[in-house]
């Protein structure tokens, strides 16, 4: 049993936390499997690259500032048959994003263009795109508070920063002279 605990040990100095975490697991599996030394070391490499990835999508998500954990897969075609499904499905591959194109959904409020824009953020940080969801009217606001105490550029290079920015609810109200100059 010492020599788990030290090699426990060893796993937290070199912060091989997804190791860590399936070690008892993949010793079982190994000894019930009759497992060599390299396949052994393989699943265990294995269980630490998927933790990691897991870790940076998690990130991912995490700064991009989605309201709400949206998918494309939950999303319901047939309630408005006039989305051009298809054409959503294929921007889920995000090579608008590496030809810098802009995708602009408009329509009334409740035919789910918030949602397929979450979707289509959640997939780009799937994918491993940094993404950044705002209301527009908080975009602004900050942008505006900017102005205020002379920040404007570091808030500005902040939105800009991202591979993919998500401005949701733009022009749902009235903007201000100043709000009109900083979009």
């Amino acid at each position: 049993m010492a020599d788990i605990h030290q090699l426990e040990n060893k796993m937290r100095s070199l912060k091989l936390t997804g190791m860590l975490d399936t070690l008892d697991l993949r010793l079982t599996q190994a000894q019930k499997d009759g497992m060599g030394f390299i396949q052994f070391l393989e699943l265990l490499l294995e269980d630490e690259v998927q933790y990691r990835a897991n870790k940076r999508l998690t990130s991912r998500i995490s700064k991009a500032h989605f309201e709400e954990e949206k998918s494309l897969e939950e999303f319901n075609f047939s309630f408005n048959t006039r989305i051009p499904a298809q054409h959503i499905h294929d921007l889920a591959s995000c090579r608008f994003i590496e030809r810098k194109e802009s995708i602009v959904f408009c329509g009334p409020v409740g035919v789910g263009k918030t949602h397929l824009a979450q979707a289509l953020g959640h997939q780009a940080c799937r994918l491993g795109y940094s993404v950044l969801f705002s209301k527009a009217s908080r975009l602004l606001s900050d942008l505006g508070g900017g102005r205020a105490d002379g920040t404007w550029d570091k808030r500005l290079r902040r939105y800009l920063k991202p591979d993919l920015l998500i401005v949701d609810d733009f022009a749902l109200k009235e903007f201000t002279k100043t709000q009109i100059e900083d979009s």
